[in-house]
């Protein structure tokens, strides 16, 4: 086998990769698409319903219940068939009879009822009630908080999987280039204008340029399929790519007109998990109180309507009883101690999350500001990189077309040219994140960073690249020698 070809095959394998054709999907596409499909934002609403459906279990100490009974009874019993035949209105002075009431034939009665049953007082139920209601507010404000901190990894993808495309479109224009000097410096080889180890060197340049494309369309396709599997649109047993991204990254200038009002001065808003955790300590407190609530005493109310017949349910006699019952368990096997205990446990863990999510989200504020800040300052600083490593390049063209450099020196200014600008796309790509995580981090919405859709579409948006092979018309001279 000839090993040599490997590199070149897996290249070819990767450039043969190409996702399905289709709509190119935007960040807004994206973050529609997250809010509904998404797996986490599934998850986090179906755990929401969990917690508004326990809030409604905890009504059946406060409101009435209606039950409908229906029976069969066949006995001997002395009484129950003593009782029963009074209920049919059967009773006869036969059964009176001491041989008839010691030993009664079997009787049989059908029964049926309507119990309504309405509780009075049950302090613990009002109690739990009102602490799953506050359980439910947090539910509903975690739900929030994780459709925000979703929304800013969607935006953190997606912008990945673009960086990752201009990686790869940079990188390809990049192994052009090289190749196309790797020729050109074996033809001059040919014409002993050069020694062989020029053009040794400038294959092994192009080799390590073969080998850094290679692992950009890896990444680029691994990019895609993670960005669908975010926004719920992967499947195990489907690798295809449904839609693609674009394959330029917004320009700084974009950038820093988005980001301008997320700097130093931005005031926080209230964020959804502080609020999650605040409402969660308040669901705690009530839940000491119903704890406490169990000591006290429950009364409870109940109406009966009752019609028992030899033949069939709910028909023959009629009967009703109205009644109260009070009750009162001080104590029960030290349950009601346990339980106590327990909710005072939980009370003093749900304070600890609330003072460490305040303390989090302030934290968090301080720490974006910064790494915005720095973001912007590196984007600078890599803009100017960028202009500096291209005309360096130039610089050196020129001396390779006038036989003083050589051709590994040209590749070299080519590969600092190429790293540049894959330098810029890193930094543009740290600056997208960082705000995202600055809105995040200030209360806000990082999906209103969809506002790249439109300003980079109507922006010039082409990302600084390598030159290309025929725009670098320098040639060596006829008289160049090897240097």
């Amino acid at each position: 086998m000839n090993y040599s070809l490997a590199p070149a095959a897996l290249i070819a394998a990767l450039v043969a990769y190409a996702p399905p054709a289709g709509a190119q999907l935007t960040l807004g596409d994206a973050l529609r698409r997250a809010d509904h499909a998404a797996y986490g934002n599934r998850i986090a609403a179906g755990n929401t319903e969990e917690q508004r459906a326990r809030a409604l279990l905890a009504a059946r100490g406060i409101l009435p219940s209606l039950r409908f009974e229906a029976g069969y009874l066949r006995t001997t019993d002395p009484v129950a068939v003593f009782g029963t035949k009074l209920r049919q209105g059967t009773i006869s002075p036969d059964d009176f009879a001491p041989q008839q009431l010691v030993n009664p034939a079997a009787t049989g009665n059908y029964q049926g009822a309507i119990v309504i049953e309405q509780p009075i007082f049950n302090a613990d139920a009002w109690t739990g009630r009102r602490a799953a209601l506050r359980a439910a507010e947090a539910g509903r404000a975690s739900q929030e908080w994780t459709q925000v901190s979703l929304r800013a990894d969607v935006v953190r993808a997606f912008y990945g999987a673009v960086f990752a495309a201009e990686r790869t479109a940079t990188m390809r224009i990049s192994a052009r280039t090289a190749h196309a000097h790797v020729a050109q410096a074996e033809a001059l080889v040919r014409q002993g204008m050069v020694t062989k180890s020029d053009a040794l060197l400038a294959s092994v340049r192009a080799g390590e340029i073969d080998a850094q494309l290679a692992e950009a369309l890896g990444d680029s396709a691994i990019a895609g399929r993670r960005l669908a599997l975010l926004i719920g649109d992967y499947h195990a047993d489907s690798r295809d790519q449904k839609a693609i991204v674009p394959n330029v990254l917004p320009t700084a200038a974009v950038i820093r007109e988005i980001t301008a009002r997320d700097t130093a001065f931005a005031e926080p808003d209230e964020r959804a998990d502080v609020i999650a955790a605040a409402t969660a300590l308040d669901a705690a407190r009530s839940d000491v109180l119903r704890a406490r609530s169990a000591y006290l005493p429950r009364v409870n109310g109940f109406a009966r309507y009752d019609r028992n017949s030899r033949t069939r349910p709910f028909t023959g006699e009629t009967n009703w009883t109205v009644g109260v019952l009070a009750s009162w368990s001080p104590f029960s096997g030290a349950g009601e101690v346990a339980e106590h205990r327990a909710a005072a446990a939980r009370l003093a863990s749900a304070k600890a999350r609330a003072e460490a999510a305040e303390a989090s989200a302030g934290l968090d504020v301080e720490a974006t500001r910064t790494a915005l800040a720095v973001s912007l300052i590196r984007l600078a600083i890599a803009e100017r990189a960028v202009t500096q490593s291209a005309e360096a390049r130039r610089i050196v063209s020129r001396r390779y077309a006038e036989g003083l450099a050589t051709v590994v020196e040209l590749l070299d200014a080519q590969t600092a040219e190429t790293q540049s600008a894959l330098s810029l796309a890193q930094a543009r790509y740290a600056a997208i994140s960082a705000a995202a995580a600055r809105r995040q981090a200030l209360g806000g919405d990082p999906g209103t960073l969809a506002a790249f859709d439109s300003a980079s579409a109507s922006a010039d948006s082409s990302p600084p690249r390598p030159t290309a092979p025929d725009a670098d018309r320098s040639r060596p001279t006829p008289e160049r020698t090897s240097q």
